[in-house]
């Protein structure tokens, strides 16, 4: 019960929110584009529905021999095509003689077109949605050359590896740092080496196969963040009503010592308190050049209580600590910008599956359903998040539903290009038997990862 009561409640109601509202727009859109490929080739689209709807619908209406309607059960939504063989299992029909506005009445090249429909319509999307980002906001990156004070390691795998507070990464697997918000997914990644800069002095630390394994069962257990810009030990802000405040910390102080031992970035203050919950600790500040000496209260969870300079990268900025680099694009440029983000995305999920597909690296305890996704947005709404995030989960969509799996569009896809091949069409019965098995598999797969996401199944 104490635990309900300590979620904020208004930070999941905005990441749900975003998440349905992102997966709505993506399964409408996917299955617009299986349905209007299917109409371009005189196919009948029977039903055309966001969510499922076993039982009974959430609303509908027949528009000439379309029926539009949205489900109750929000795993995805469907078109159903008169004549093919999908999740509906309509049998009976199928017994029928083929009729010249069926799916399998038409040639294999329009059925393919068809079950390709849908994923290239997402990667449409994606491309479409970059697009009006990086038109709208710009290209944000932070060169990873210009970080200050090199890096805070805030993971305890990381720091076993060998990275160390103040580190500069240079490489990772031979290629430069070029943005410091890819630095984190290129280290999840990671297989051979990671270059840094230590002391002047440059050094390799090799990378564990199971480091993205290890990393997910810290996040598990609450720990969020990998690594962050090393920042000083400076008070950006202090409530009035807290105890620091009381104990006289003010903005602006710069800690410099506490207990005895000398602090000059947060991280120091950190490793300093982290064995000291709910006792008293002498402080020394420097306030406008003066030195001063507080006696201040650490909260059970072994903090002052206050907010450091550079809690956001912008702020970070502007004190010299980082350089923030906005790439602006015209309406044209933007569009080549895109079409390469979506690569570098699709780069990046291709990567993380194939990880996810060796058993060594550990990568499938990360393996996530609804949850995942939904922590995936950020707790109060951003438009530039929401619809940087609805672009890459277009992009992921596309991919998965390309697997050669009975059920997705890229089984489908498999059977018309054997037939294509072969000029041998699958037997009926068979992708009946094949669809039931794929939905399974899907199903079972979509339980693992639910379950991993709440229980930890994949620990």
């Amino acid at each position: 019960m104490m635990q309900l009561l300590a979620i904020d409640w208004s930070v999941v109601g905005v990441k749900a929110g975003q998440l349905i509202l992102a997966l709505s727009i993506l399964v409408i859109l996917h299955e617009f584009g299986h349905y209007i490929t299917a109409r371009w080739f005189g196919c009948r689209v029977e039903k055309f529905y966001l969510f499922f709807d076993p039982w009974f619908s959430l609303f509908k209406k027949k528009v000439g021999d379309t029926e539009y309607g949205v489900g109750w059960l929000p795993l995805g939504g469907y078109v159903k095509i008169s004549g093919m063989i999908d999740e509906s299992m309509d049998k009976e029909s199928m017994k029928l003689p083929p009729q010249p506005w069926e799916f399998r009445s038409k040639p294999a090249w329009q059925r393919l077109i068809i079950m390709l429909g849908g994923i290239i319509m997402n990667v449409i999307v994606a491309v479409v949605i970059y697009a009006m980002v990086l038109f709208t906001w710009g290209d944000k990156k932070i060169p990873g050359d210009s970080i200050k004070y090199g890096i805070a390691v805030t993971d305890s795998t990381l720091y076993k590896m060998g990275l160390r507070n103040g580190d500069k990464i240079l490489s990772i697997d031979g290629h430069k740092v070029s943005d410091f918000e890819h630095l984190l997914k290129s280290i999840l990644l990671s297989e051979n080496v990671i270059t840094i800069e230590r002391n002047q002095q440059v050094q390799d630390l090799k990378v564990p196969i199971d480091l993205l394994g290890q990393l997910i069962e810290n996040k598990k257990k609450g720990r969020i963040s990998l690594i962050e810009p090393r920042k000083p030990s400076m008070v950006f802000y202090v409530p009035d009503t807290s105890d620091a405040y009381k104990g006289g910390l003010r903005k602006n102080d710069k800690i410099i010592e506490i207990d005895n031992t000398p602090i000059v970035y947060h991280d120091d203050i950190i490793s300093v308190l982290k064995d000291k919950a709910n006792q008293s600790v002498q402080v020394k500040v420097n306030r406008n050049d003066s030195i001063i000496g507080l006696a201040l209260k650490i909260n059970a969870e072994s903090k002052i209580g206050f907010v450091p300079y550079g809690y956001d990268y912008f702020q970070m900025d502007s004190l010299g600590w980082l350089k923030m680099v906005i790439t602006k694009y015209s309406f044209v440029e933007s569009i080549p910008a895109a079409v390469s983000k979506a690569k570098g995305d699709l780069n990046f999920y291709v990567a993380q599956f194939k990880k996810m597909g060796n058993y060594k690296t550990g990568a499938y305890k990360g393996m996530g359903g609804f949850k995942g996704i939904a922590n995936a947005f950020p707790g109060e709404w951003n438009w530039e998040s929401f619809w940087s995030m609805t672009a890459f989960l277009s992009i992921v969509l596309a991919f998965m539903n390309l697997l050669p799996i009975p059920a997705l569009d890229g089984g489908h896809v498999m059977f018309t290009l054997y037939e294509m091949i072969t000029r041998h069409k699958p037997n009926e019965k068979f992708l009946e038997y094949a669809q039931m098995a794929g939905m399974i598999l899907l199903l079972l797969l979509m339980l693992y990862a639910n379950g991993n996401d709440w229980f930890g199944w994949g620990k």
